[in-house]
C-alpha cells in the first residue's frame, strides 16, 4: 500500500507539472469554426482537460463543451477509502466467518482508472466506460493463515504472532459511468455526480504476513475470491475531490458455501473525477 501511495503522489505531481508547463503547438491550432461531431483523443489527469484559447496562445479558458465521442489514456477516479464486510446484511460477522475478523481502520480500498471511452451530450452530461484497477486489503486480527489450493476457503491457526496479517484481492474494474456536472461558479469549479454499474475481473488474491519468526512472507492464490464481481458505485463532490461508495451484489467468495452472503462495501475519498 505504501508503494501505491508513493506512486500516486508521483503521478499526481507529474500530471500537474505537465498541465502547467505544456503549451499548444501553433502548427496544430485550427482557427476555422465548425460544428461537426468529432472524436477527441487526450492524455491527462481527471475527466476534464483545460482547453486552449485560439485567440491567445497562453490564455486558458473554460469553453463550452461540444457533443462528441472521446477516447483517452487517463489517471482519474482515484479512490482511497475503507472496505467493510457485510455478512448477510449485518456488519457483524457470523460464526462461520469469525476467522475473517479484521481491523476496520486498517482495512482499505484503493483504485484508479487508466483508460476511458465515452460520449458527451452537452457541457453538463456525458456517459463513458472506463478501465482500471482496484485493490481491497483486509487486515486480519487473528494469527491465522488462509490456505492455498483448498477446496473451500479455509485457514489454520498459527502458533506465532503476526505483526501484519493482510488478506487482499486485486481486480480489473470496468465501470459504466453516468456523469453530471453543474454550472461553474466564480472560481471555475462545479459540483459533480457520477454513478453507474461496475464489474470486476479477478486478477489475484494474496496473503501477506510479517512476523519476528518468519520475517515477511507473501502467498498468491485466487483464495476463492469471486472471479467476476458485479456492483454499483456513486461519486459526488466539488472540484477535483469528493466522496465515493461502492457495493457489490454478489458474494466475495465462490465455491465456498460457508461464506454465502458475505459481501463487500467500500467508501472514502475520491480524486480527479
Amino acid at each position: 500500500m505504501k508503494r501505491l501511495l508513493f506512486t500516486l503522489m508521483i503521478c499526481l505531481a507529474a500530471g500537474f507539472s505537465y498541465a502547467q508547463s505544456s503549451t499548444p503547438d501553433s502548427t496544430q491550432i485550427d482557427t476555422t469554426t465548425t460544428h461537426k461531431k468529432h472524436v477527441k483523443v487526450k492524455l491527462g489527469f481527471g475527466d476534464d482537460v483545460a482547453q486552449v484559447n485560439v485567440n491567445g496562445p497562453d490564455t486558458a479558458y473554460h469553453a463550452h463543451k461540444a457533443p462528441g465521442f472521446s477516447f483517452g489514456i487517463t489517471f482519474s477516479r482515484i479512490d482511497l477509502g475503507f472496505a467493510t464486510l457485510i455478512d448477510n446484511g449485518s456488519f457483524t460477522l457470523s460464526q462461520n466467518n469469525k476467522f475473517l475478523s479484521y481491523r476496520q481502520w486498517k482495512t482499505s480500498n484503493f483504485g484508479f482508472d487508466v483508460i476511458q471511452f465515452g460520449y458527451r451530450f452537452n457541457s453538463a452530461f456525458k456517459i463513458y466506460v472506463s478501465g482500471g484497477f482496484d485493490w481491497t486489503h483486509i487486515r486480519l486480527r487473528d494469527d491465522i493463515t488462509i490456505q492455498r489450493n483448498a477446496p473451500v476457503l479455509t485457514y489454520v491457526q498459527d502458533s506465532i504472532h503476526y505483526r501484519k496479517n493482510r488478506f487482499s484481492s486485486s481486480y480489473l474494474r470496468i465501470p459504466l459511468s453516468f456523469y453530471y456536472r453543474s454550472h461553474e461558479d466564480d472560481r471555475g469549479n462545479y459540483f459533480r455526480l457520477v454513478a453507474g454499474p461496475e464489474i470486476g475481473i479477478l486478477l489475484n488474491g494474496r496473503v501477506k504476513q510479517i512476523s519476528d519468526e518468519n520475517g515477511k512472507q507473501k502467498f498468491n492464490d485466487d483464495y476463492h475470491f469471486a472471479k467476476l464481481r458485479k456492483g454499483v458505485f456513486v461519486r459526488m463532490g466539488y472540484g477535483i475531490m469528493g466522496l465515493y461508495a461502492k457495493y457489490y451484489f454478489n458474494d466475495m467468495f465462490e465455491d465456498s458455501p460457508a461464506q454465502k452472503g458475505l459481501r463487500n462495501f467500500s467508501f472514502g475519498l475520491t480524486f480527479g473525477f
